[in-house]
């Protein structure tokens, strides 16, 4: 190619010249087939990785809601960040205050989450529903695609039993079957009438199999529910008015709110700091996945700066062998322009190929990654690959191609100022080498921050998974066995249990069975941060508000089935029942924090929340029989356990689950035990059977899920930066041939040139690591602000990854050291 820059070109012979110069860079790149598939390769896992994150990004955060104008659909949130609920229900009163007060939201939906026993649709199985009021699906702007949805007909206590089935529900459970339509189920100890099939839609504020109206509840028609304040167990959405905004709205409804606190301060304590707020809909769904994802996409992004880095400095490698090739053509009259046209040329081939392969990988990485994000947002399990996947591709290859046509230094025609030619050897100016080594730190610090992030992760999954959890988890068999109320007296279902429990214990290999209303960690949170409660003796100082204690209801041979020791007094037993004497067992940190320095056992204790009325526990006092070891059955990582345990034959039932303990394998159990509950009622649903070992490790798959991506991205940063440094010493050894044969001739030591190679190396690691550390942190700095929650990893951490990655690079630099240690001094003297 020659100087065709001194004429002005047409866009046909820009676009013909252009053209030559693909299909000499498709030739020149066949010829050097290592280089062109190691670049590929690793432009396909930048861009790959990137397309997949971006379609994950976008479907989650960006994507417009099937709600019918979502932007102006509110959801109103209530906390006490005092007691540490971020999100607290609302009651009915607080929400009958709020539609009388708040003018800007022209229209309410109320949502409750609710377990039912269903019968008539398939096994008998226990389900989690939602209990709306007739202006919820039109307040969500929600559509049926079978049959009709819940409207104001269907609200007050004389309407019949409606329920609408949830889209996933209909077609995984029913294989999209149109004949439930019209069918009438049980639900607890009411009937319903399947009235239609609700659209794909994002289940918000919970994922649940069925929506039903109010009267299907009948604690949603109790008293207790309709006036009690502080019976918080319902989500509030609202519709801007005509002419209002979020920001009117939310400060209407803080006047509001603030009116209520003062009308009702004895519900509302100070020290729980109660507060109101609104947010968009699509606001608060996104709320809880938008950090993961925006440190997903970070960590993507530094992904594809490692890729090209190390594609840059083969890129930059191969120019400066072809010095030679382009000093003389520069001399036959090629301008710059001509040169960097053909560079660009090869740039786009490389990169071309590159974002094709990584657009095909990049499918099967946004499923693993979709099933990922599900953890954190139900938006995530809808995802598929679209054309968002080819142009974002398209994009990064095209910005990847121009970035790298630009690095290397080009000759002009003045060959004695350009690179200059050279007799068969090559040659690095320390333009070329600064380029290269910069590269190389570049690649180094993206590594440094992935390695830190992931190292985080694996030492606090560690520190989760290695700790005491107080239980056996490993020879307990869990199983639900959710009360059935369907024509059963409270005397009935006591008895169901009791025989359970009787006829399960004789099983072989069984050691123990009890009953306990909370499953360990699944139910975690679900009851809030306790119950308010005073102790016998105690005297609060001014203004201190009763403690709070965890509510448990469970059967004699709890603690010892569970293998939680008792610590002083004694366990329930058959004379603990409705009439007799109101008993309790506690934590060891209740004991020592209510009576300090004395036994705690036949002390009194007595509920003190006002919540209590509404789920039908006594507020008189109970004595304390034993004092048993504290386990933290609400949190992963153990606290100290202020718990309360009551007798299951003295409280009202309202949840059951079978704790097994076993000398064998506990899931050979399970079909022994289906069959025991089956066979005393056939309508009696038995599920979720698992170890308190595998709850643990379900609870914990977010973190673990965490650890393994981020790990992930870090483990292949890590393996293209030690790639990328060991190919710079190579180079660099290559381009010092001379240099190391006249140093071994005149006297020195091989071993002083492979400890200058491996100096050369740990230095770039450490010029590397110290760029990352900062530039790590300034981004942390810098995002913190943006991305809730974002942590900076700790020592432990920062020392293992600084060093994980020295060691890589002294590793990367043996190979190069040992070539500088081998040159032939004959044939270095004579390479030029």
């Amino acid at each position: 190619m020659t100087g065709h820059d001194d004429k002005q070109w047409q866009p046909r012979e820009l676009i013909a010249s252009f053209l030559h110069d693909l299909r000499f860079a498709i030739r020149s790149l066949s010829r050097a087939k290592a280089l062109t598939a190691t670049v590929v390769l690793t432009l396909a896992l930048g861009i790959g990785a990137n397309a997949a994150i971006f379609t994950l990004v976008r479907g989650v955060l960006l994507r417009p809601l099937v709600n019918r104008d979502e932007d102006r659909l509110v959801y109103i949130q209530q906390s006490a960040r005092g007691m540490g609920a971020d999100n607290v229900a609302f009651s009915v009163p607080e929400i009958q205050d709020l539609r009388a007060g708040v003018k800007s939201l022209n229209a309410f939906g109320e949502f409750s989450t609710i377990g039912f026993t269903m019968v008539g649709l398939g096994d008998p199985r226990e389900v989690r529903a939602g209990v709306v009021d007739g202006s919820f699906f039109e307040v969500m702007g929600l559509r049926p695609v079978l049959g009709r949805l819940l409207n104001k007909q269907d609200d007050g206590p004389n309407a019949a039993g409606a329920c609408v089935l949830t889209h996933r529900f209909w077609t995984t459970q029913t294989k999209s079957d149109p004949s439930v339509l019209g069918k009438t189920i049980r639900l607890g100890t009411r009937s319903a009438t399947i009235v239609g099939v609700l659209e794909p839609a994002i289940p918000y504020p919970a994922e649940t199999e069925l929506i039903a109206n109010v009267v299907t509840s009948p604690h949603h028609l109790s008293a207790t529910m309709v006036t009690g304040r502080v019976h918080r167990m319902t989500e509030l959405f609202g519709r801007l008015a005509p002419g209002a905004n979020l920001d009117s709205a939310r400060a209407e409804l803080r006047v509001v709110y603030g009116s209520m606190l003062k009308q009702h301060s004895e519900a509302y304590s100070p020290k729980a700091d109660f507060q109101v707020n609104a947010l968009l809909l699509r606001d608060q769904i996104t709320s809880r996945a938008r950090t993961v994802l925006l440190v997903l996409l970070g960590a993507s992004i530094l992904m594809f700066v490692i890729a090209c880095s190390n594609v840059a400095n083969l890129i930059l490698a191969r120019t400066v062998r072809r010095e030679g090739e382009l000093c003389t053509r520069a001399a036959l009259g090629a301008t710059t322009r001509a040169l960097r046209q053909t560079l660009l040329a090869e740039s786009l081939v490389l990169c071309g190929a590159g974002a094709v392969l990584g657009v095909v990988s990049a499918a099967p990485m946004l499923a693993v990654l979709a099933q990922y994000a599900s953890r954190f947002s139900v938006r995530a399990l809808d995802l598929t690959v679209d054309s968002s996947i080819l142009w974002v591709g398209a994009i990064l290859a095209v910005v990847a191609a121009v970035a790298l046509a630009f690095v290397p230094r080009l000759p002009s025609g003045d060959t004695s100022r350009g690179i200059g030619q050279s007799s068969g050897s090559v040659r690095i100016t320390g333009s070329a080498n600064r380029r290269l080594r910069a590269f190389a730190v570049t690649q180094i610090a993206a590594s440094f921050v992935l390695l830190a992030g992931a190292a985080m992760l694996i030492n606090t999954l560690i520190a989760l998974q290695s700790t005491q959890t107080g239980f056996d988890t490993r020879r307990v068999l869990t199983v639900s066995v959710p009360v059935m109320s369907y024509g059963k007296t409270p005397e009935q279902v006591l008895n169901f249990y009791k025989e359970s429990i009787r006829q399960i214990s004789a099983l072989p290999s069984v050691d123990g069975v009890a009953l306990g209303t909370f499953m360990p960690w699944r139910d975690g949170g679900n009851f809030g941060p306790g119950f308010s409660f005073t102790a016998e003796g105690r005297v609060p100082a001014p203004g201190e508000e009763d403690p709070r204690a965890r509510f448990r209801t469970v059967s004699p041979g709890y603690f010892s089935s569970l293998g939680v020791p008792l610590i002083a007094g004694r366990d329930f037993n058959e004379s603990d029942h409705k009439t007799s004497e109101q008993v309790v067992i506690v934590s060891q940190s209740l004991a020592q924090r209510m009576f300090p320095n004395q036994d705690a056992i036949n002390h009194h204790l007595t509920w003190t929340d006002p919540v209590m009325k509404f789920i039908e526990v006594g507020t008189e006092p109970r004595r304390i029989i034993g004092v048993t070891a504290d386990v933290d059955d609400e949190n992963v990582v153990p606290g100290p356990s202020f718990a309360v345990y009551h007798p299951f034959s003295q409280e009202q039932l309202w949840a059951g689950n079978l704790f097994i303990h076993t000398r064998g394998n506990p899931y050979s159990l399970i079909s022994p035990v289906t069959r025991i509950i089956r066979s005393m009622s056939a309508d009696q649903p038995v599920e979720r059977a698992a170890t308190l070992e595998d709850i643990r490790t379900e609870v914990l798959s977010p973190d673990r899920l965490n650890t393994l991506v981020f790990g992930g991205f870090a483990a292949v940063a890590l393996a293209i930066a030690v790639v990328g440094v060991g190919g710079v010493l190579a180079f660099s050894v290559s381009g010092r041939t001379r240099e190391f044969g006249i140093r071994l001739a005149i006297g020195s030591q091989p071993r002083h040139l492979v400890m200058g190679v491996l100096t050369q190396g740990a230095f770039i690691a450490g010029v590397g690591i110290v760029a990352g550390a900062v530039g790590g942190y300034v981004l942390a700095t810098l995002a913190g602000s943006y991305v809730p929650g974002l942590r900076m990893p700790g020592a432990v951490p920062v020392a293992g990854t600084v060093g994980v990655l020295l060691a890589a690079a002294l590793a990367a630099s043996l190979a190069p050291a040992a070539r500088a240690a081998r040159v032939d001094i004959i044939q270095a003297l004579r390479s030029e």
